[in-house]
């Protein structure tokens, strides 16, 4: 089977992977420092979370209690998330390459985008992963918001 290119699929793969760990970056980035600075939590909490997805609820501390810091869960944690941020990239490309966008409009979309994802994930997935649900907050919400905007902004620069 003949690989796909650029030209007949009018996507920039290299742009969708650069972009979805780019966001993802500044995502769990902006998700550990707020949890610690407004939010008066662990910053090994979100990647603690995410890390259970794989690893299961039994590596989640008790209620109240900061996770202790342990270097697999945090890198099946970052994995995890890092993983799932090109899906996402993927998934949002895919969406948006339909449409003729500039980059503010397309960066507007990565906003609605990010928005769509926290739905899923916190209100969705909380079916699957219940420990998703005491993250519904506002540092969650514009970290998602944040991480949709990079996403569409960096996808916008690349291709």
């Amino acid at each position: 089977m003949a690989e796909e290119t650029e030209a007949q699929t009018g996507v920039n793969w290299k742009a969708v992977i650069l972009a979805g760990l780019i966001a993802g970056l500044v995502f769990i980035v902006m998700e550990m420092v707020l949890v610690a600075v407004v939010g008066g939590g662990s910053p090994l909490g979100p990647p603690t979370m995410i890390g259970a997805i794989v690893l299961g609820p039994e590596v989640l501390p008790e209620q109240g209690t900061p996770p202790p810091f342990d270097m697999g869960v945090f890198l099946t944690g970052q994995i995890v998330h890092f993983v799932l941020s090109v899906v996402l990239a993927v998934i949002f490309v895919l969406i948006a390459r339909r449409m003729a966008l500039g980059t503010g409009a397309l960066v507007g979309l990565g906003v609605v985008f990010g928005l769509l994802v926290y739905f899923v994930n916190f209100y969705g997935m909380t079916a699957v992963f219940p420990w998703f649900a005491m993250a519904r907050n506002f540092i969650t919400i514009a970290s998602h918001l944040v991480f949709g905007a990079v996403l569409a902004w960096a996808y916008a620069a690349f291709r």
